[in-house]
C-alpha cells in the first residue's frame, strides 16, 4: 500500500458500505462516492462493498396461529425482491460515478451480517447512513449505526442525512 510522506495511507482502501433500501443508505452511499473515489473513475482504486443485509422472512413476519406459515412464502419473496432493487439502485448510483462496487446480499440481521462481512473482507471503515432517530425511537427499533459504532473492529463513520 502506498503511503505519503507523512506516514499516512492513501489508496487501496477496503470501504464497506451497509446498504439497504432507504433514503439514509444511498445518502451515505453518493456522500462515501463523492468523497472516496476520483470524478470519473480515473485513477481509482478504493475498493467498495456494499452489503445488504435480508431479514428473515420469519422475522419479518410476526404471526401466529392457523395459516401463520402461509404468509411465509409471500414475504420471502417480497424480501427477495426488495433485496433486488435496492442492489439494482445502488449499483445504477455507482455506475453514475464510474466505481463498480463488490456487492452482497446476505440472510439475517443487519448487526450480525455487517460484523461478520466488515471482518471477512477485513474493511478499514465500515459506513453506515444514521435515519436520524430519537432515542425512543432507536429504543424501540433497535440502531443499527449505534450497534456497529460500539462493536465493530474497524472505524464506523455514520453518515447523516445531508441538510437541504
Amino acid at each position: 500500500m502506498a503511503s505519503s510522506s507523512n506516514g499516512s495511507r492513501i489508496g487501496n482502501i477496503v470501504l464497506m458500505l451497509a446498504l439497504s433500501n432507504s433514503e439514509t443508505s444511498y445518502n451515505a452511499l453518493e456522500w462515501t462516492l463523492e468523497h472516496f473515489f476520483t470524478p470519473m473513475g480515473g485513477g481509482n482504486r478504493n475498493q467498495l462493498v456494499l452489503i445488504h443485509a435480508k431479514r428473515l422472512a420469519s422475522s419479518v413476519a410476526k404471526v401466529s396461529g392457523p395459516g401463520a406459515t402461509e404468509i411465509v412464502p409471500d414475504v420471502e419473496a417480497e424480501l427477495r425482491k426488495v433485496a433486488m432493487e435496492t442492489v439494482q439502485n445502488a449499483k445504477a448510483i455507482c455506475a453514475a460515478h464510474w466505481v463498480t462496487p463488490l456487492v452482497e446480499v446476505v440472510e439475517g440481521d443487519p448487526k450480525v451480517v455487517l460484523m461478520e462481512a466488515a471482518r471477512r473482507y477485513n474493511a478499514e471503515i465500515l459506513i453506515v447512513g444514521s435515519h436520524g432517530y430519537g432515542a425512543i425511537q432507536r429504543f424501540i427499533r433497535g440502531s443499527v449505526s449505534n450497534y456497529c459504532v460500539n462493536n465493530a473492529e474497524c472505524p464506523v463513520m455514520v453518515v447523516k442525512k445531508r441538510k437541504s
